[in-house]
């Protein structure tokens, strides 16, 4: 199957499918994934953890379609410009837009810095266990959500700015998108749909990059070798994304993020442990 068997390709996808839209960090996992799995750290093998999202952001499309492809049809403001019309009928996309654009400008401007984190695994594992710590407390600091807060582009914006966090490896732009969402005094279940929906052009711009990429280096022959591994990852990650997705919204609604920041420091605290027990641990 090239780079990865079939067992390596399917275990790969269920772990990015499973965290990619919770708030307890995909990076890490695939950390722990590879190490256990023995995956060598090959460019195809960093390429797929990112092409695979595919899968994941086509879960969220098909779970929300009807808000995917749904036009704003009440009235404009009276008086409003041509433009401002244009952009109240495409609300929902201008808005998803205002919320991308801090994150794509600055990911173009700092790149080769978030490159140099995303070598560090401690940094990693110490950004689980903060981002552990806060979450235990996150309900207690945000909580003053409503249903009747309407998403502004003011608070997209905000929102956006939040999701540049994430690009410290170890921080969840999950966790990172939906605090921001709470912090704009949206509710638990509205910050996370809204995250879920950022997470469509961000991941897309992400793979796509990361394609591009290998593509120039000269990677077609590598995809070309790998399709079958492609297909598979693509399919699990999207059945196994659609399924947390429905677990995380009610489970979050009901209970809050106490849990996810167990969880988080538990896994900060096995990649310490494994880096003292002087395990090689490669980034995914």
């Amino acid at each position: 199957m090239g780079d990865l068997t079939i067992w390596e390709t399917i275990i790969i996808a269920i772990v990015e499918g499973l965290t990619e839209f919770l708030p307890v960090s995909s990076t890490g996992h695939m950390i722990i994934t590879q190490n256990i799995l023995g995956v060598e750290s090959t460019e195809f093998v960093k390429a797929f953890t990112f092409i695979i999202q595919f899968g994941a952001i086509l879960s969220v499309v098909v779970l929300y379609w009807k808000r995917f492809f749904r036009l704003n049809h009440t009235p404009a403001p009276e008086g409003a410009t041509p433009l401002k019309r244009f952009l109240h009928k495409y609300d929902f996309y201008w808005k998803l837009l205002v919320a991308f654009v801090p994150a794509a400008v600055l990911g173009l401007l700092f790149s080769d810095a978030i490159d140099a984190m995303l070598e560090s695994v401690t940094v990693v594992a110490v950004m689980l266990i903060v981002g552990g710590v806060f979450m235990l407390f996150c309900d207690r600091i945000f909580n003053k959500g409503s249903e009747d807060t309407k998403l502004t582009e003011k608070r997209a914006f905000w929102i956006g700015m939040f999701q540049c966090i994430s690009m410290i490896p170890g921080v969840s732009r999950s966790m990172a998108t939906i605090v921001g969402g709470m912090a704009q005094k949206l509710t638990r279940k509205a910050a996370a749909e809204f995250s879920f929906f950022l997470a469509v052009p961000t991941m897309f711009a992400a793979m796509g990059y990361k394609m591009l990429k290998l593509f120039v280096d000269g990677g077609t022959e590598i995809i070309v070798n790998n399709l079958p591994a492609l297909f598979v990852g693509n399919v699990v990650a999207f059945v196994v994304a659609m399924l947390a997705i429905k677990f995380f919204i009610s489970f979050v609604t009901k209970y809050g993020f106490k849990a996810f920041g167990w969880y988080r420091i538990i896994v900060g605290l096995a990649i310490l442990a494994l880096l003292w027990t002087e395990h090689t641990l490669e980034m995914a």
